[in-house]
């Protein structure tokens, strides 16, 4: 039991509680924002969600910058060096999202017949997703943010 309680405060820490918090936060601007396209203005689906996204990754940056990793970049030169850094992390991640995507549901076929097709590729989406969010941790914590 002391292990499991010397894990826990290892991994909980203020930045991955923040992180989360704001990883939240991020998915909840990606949603709004791709609704009210969509809903609202009548923009196309992959249009809206695609501004979404770009909404959500600048939230993300601007957050994850100021509250989650704290970062003391201060002159125009080295913010523009940290959101490039930032962005192109975020440009690796959604590579390693499509490609894992595509081959747990397309070519390995993972839980495609124990369960139906939706359900399947919706697990699957949720298990890459979940690599791709603590991949994004480290990235902004080790390239874009590091001290």
């Amino acid at each position: 039991m002391e292990k499991i309680k010397r894990i826990v405060k290892k991994v909980c820490t203020k930045e991955v509680i923040s992180y989360i918090i704001f990883g939240v936060l991020t998915t909840v601007v990606n949603i709004i924002v791709s609704y009210i396209l969509k809903a609202i203005f009548k923009v196309e689906g992959n249009i809206a969600s695609t501004i979404g996204i770009i909404c959500s990754i600048l939230f993300a940056y601007f957050t994850n910058r100021k509250w989650v990793f704290e970062s003391k970049a201060n002159k125009a030169k080295e913010k523009w060096i940290e959101f490039g850094k930032f962005i192109l992390g975020r440009a690796f991640t959604m590579v390693i999202e499509i490609i894992g995507v595509f081959l747990l549901n397309d070519v390995i076929h993972m839980l495609y017949g124990l369960f139906s097709d939706n359900i399947a590729y919706l697990i699957n989406k949720c298990i890459i997703t979940v690599i791709v969010i603590i991949l994004n941790f480290f990235i902004s914590k080790f390239f874009a943010f590091k001290k």
